[in-house]
């Protein structure tokens, strides 16, 4: 697959070759999707609590006898059918991370790059260099580029002002390439890589 390099003027450069093998694979949306959601659940505290009838304070007596008032029997004012009982079954802190294979992930984030560049969501720029870390840059750089809804920059080094100027627009967003994740990938609508970007990102999973 071929793609033309541009500059920050939006001018042609070069046309360079991806590789198959990361832009160009049959895609497994299943491990993609699993992917997503194993990066979704590792996010969750998991630290919500809600106390059992053991953990509520009171109901120590039975609140009545046995037999004999017509009511039902009951054995402590803190069981679950209670105003201010404790809570049957309720939500205890858990992790939500579950584990995949190596395989698995190289595959999510291939079948992700691939829909990128298949659907023509990919731009490769030679060289991602600001003037200063201002806001305003990205904004240009983005208009010159046609861009349009969000955007995700990905450098093959760090960018102080690439980030610095991104982090406060809604629309713009940055990582380094060893970096790059599924979730960032899939929750953008068109992905800017340098040309280093591009060939590091092939180099590691080719």
């Amino acid at each position: 697959m071929k793609i033309n390099v541009k500059n920050m003027a939006n001018e042609s450069v070069k046309d360079i070759t991806l590789a198959d093998t990361v832009w160009n694979i049959e895609t497994n949306d299943l491990v993609l999707k699993k992917m997503i959601r194993l990066q979704l659940d590792s996010m969750r505290q998991g630290t919500h609590k809600t106390k059992t009838r053991s953990e509520v304070s009171g109901g120590g007596r039975k609140p009545w006898k046995q037999k004999g008032t017509g009511r039902a029997r009951q054995g402590s004012i803190r069981a679950t059918q209670w105003r201010g009982g404790g809570i049957a079954g309720g939500v205890t802190p858990r992790d939500y991370t579950f584990d995949i294979n190596k395989k698995e992930r190289a595959l999510a984030l291939k079948s992700a790059l691939t829909h990128k560049a298949q659907d023509k969501e990919l731009v490769v720029i030679d060289n991602i260099k600001l003037e200063s870390l201002k806001t305003k840059e990205i904004k240009n750089l983005v208009k010159n580029l046609e861009l349009n809804g969000k955007v995700l920059f990905v450098t093959a080094e760090d960018n102080e002002d690439l980030y610095m100027a991104t982090r406060n627009l809604g629309y713009a967003y940055y990582i380094t390439s060893n970096e790059i994740n599924c979730l960032d990938l899939v929750n953008t609508d068109t992905l800017v890589c340098d040309e280093a970007a591009v060939k590091k990102i092939e180099e590691v999973l080719k």
